[in-house]
């Protein structure tokens, strides 16, 4: 697999591209946000620090995603929650924080390979857990997800999320009548129970609600997790947070 390792810290890069070789990676190194653009299309996955000398990290972020659906990696020593949060909403497939364990960072990446890979049965290529989507339009009010196209309109009108929100989204509407744990939700969809820990999930059920607009859309049980709302009422007893 050919990764796209944008880093302006050459001992760092080293490192990386040294660890990524060895597990059999093809890895072009490039330590600023125009040269990333240049040649994000060539990357099967992205490992993107933040700290760039041309750009900011999370808006080459926002612009990576509106050219390249590759897996990526945010590898930053920005550890403040609020810098996890806007790193998750603009689109990063997972979230590290230097200084890390490298063994940790290359199950991280063959983690998210596996989740964002079309040809795995896992959860990212198939929310369903049917082993294939099945081609269903779930309709709940005026939102439509289109399983097998992965599409959402509301109201008829196209609402464009990331990956992972679609994929979160897709899970829960695949199986509207039932209350999904935060655990299984976070093993099905990013492969990583012990991810409960974080506020990955949390963000992008906020992510969908957003830009839904439909805050009701997916309904918070208290304590345990969540299921498919209707986007036209408030949920019973616990409402939308």
């Amino acid at each position: 697999m050919h990764a796209l390792l944008v880093e302006d810290d050459d001992r760092m890069a080293r490192a990386l591209g040294t660890a990524l070789a060895q597990r059999g990676h093809t890895v072009r190194r490039v330590g600023r946000a125009l040269d990333a653009l240049r040649h994000v299309h060539e990357a099967g996955f992205v490992l993107l620090d933040l700290g760039l000398p041309d750009l900011d990290g999370l808006e080459l972020l926002r612009r990576l995603r509106a050219v390249c659906d590759a897996p990526l990696i945010v590898v930053t020593a920005r550890c403040e929650e609020r810098d996890i949060v806007q790193g998750l909403r603009a689109g990063a497939d997972d979230y590290v924080v230097k200084p890390f364990r490298m063994a940790e960072l290359m199950a991280r990446i063959d983690t998210v390979r596996r989740r964002t890979d079309p040809r795995s049965g896992r959860a990212g290529a198939d929310p369903g857990g049917a082993g294939g989507f099945d081609g269903r339009t779930v309709r709940t009010g005026d939102v439509e997800v289109d399983l097998a196209g992965r599409t959402v309109r509301v109201a008829g009108v196209d609402v464009r999320l990331t990956r992972r929100e679609f994929d979160v989204l897709a899970f829960l509407a695949a199986r509207p009548d039932e209350v999904h744990s935060r655990e299984v939700i976070l093993d099905r969809i990013w492969g990583d129970v012990f991810l409960a820990a974080s506020r990955s999930l949390d963000v992008h059920v906020a992510g969908i609600r957003a830009k839904t607009g439909r805050s009701h859309l997916v309904r918070t049980v208290r304590g345990f997790g969540y299921q498919l709302g209707s986007p036209t009422a408030p949920a019973q007893g616990d409402g939308a947070r």
